[in-house]
């Protein structure tokens, strides 16, 4: 009987790739909470996650509306010059509604983004402890052990 790995493992692994990618974005917000003028930004996690499922969102989920598509006015709006290519999840990248915006138009909120990074961390760890119990389970049916 052929083992479906992907059905096996089920969101997990895409939910590891959106963790990392929002990490990355929190810790842009936090790089810049001193640069004029720069907008915190996050990625919209349930529906990035939603679009990486192909059977969509779990079951007794409430359906949300659709992916936002973003609309862009230069080539290197969703990428740095030199990178691999846009992100997965860029079209689920939003920017924040501040709660109090800074003088020089800053809206990041370093408290915020610390708290945010940190819970998104401790998700991305208990992921990555599913996926190593699922890959424990199939080596102690494989070896019998």
């Amino acid at each position: 009987m052929p083992l479906n790995l992907n059905a096996y493992l089920g969101i997990q692994p895409d939910a590891l790739q959106v963790y990392s990618q929002r990490a990355e974005v929190l810790a842009a917000n936090l790089a810049n909470a001193d640069t004029p003028g720069y907008q915190a930004r996050d990625i919209d996690f349930r529906a990035a996650l939603a679009a990486a499922d192909p059977a969509g969102a779990p079951s007794g989920a409430v359906p949300g509306p659709g992916p936002v598509q973003m609309d862009t006015t230069s080539p290197l709006d969703l990428t740095a010059p030199g990178s691999s290519g846009a992100l997965p999840t860029a079209q689920f990248l939003k920017y924040r509604i501040p709660l109090a915006p800074s003088l020089d138009g800053n809206t990041v909120s370093s408290q915020l983004e610390e708290a945010k990074f940190a819970g998104n961390t401790v998700r991305f760890q208990a992921a990555l402890a599913f996926l190593e119990q699922r890959f424990t389970e199939l080596k102690t049916a494989i070896t019998g052990q």
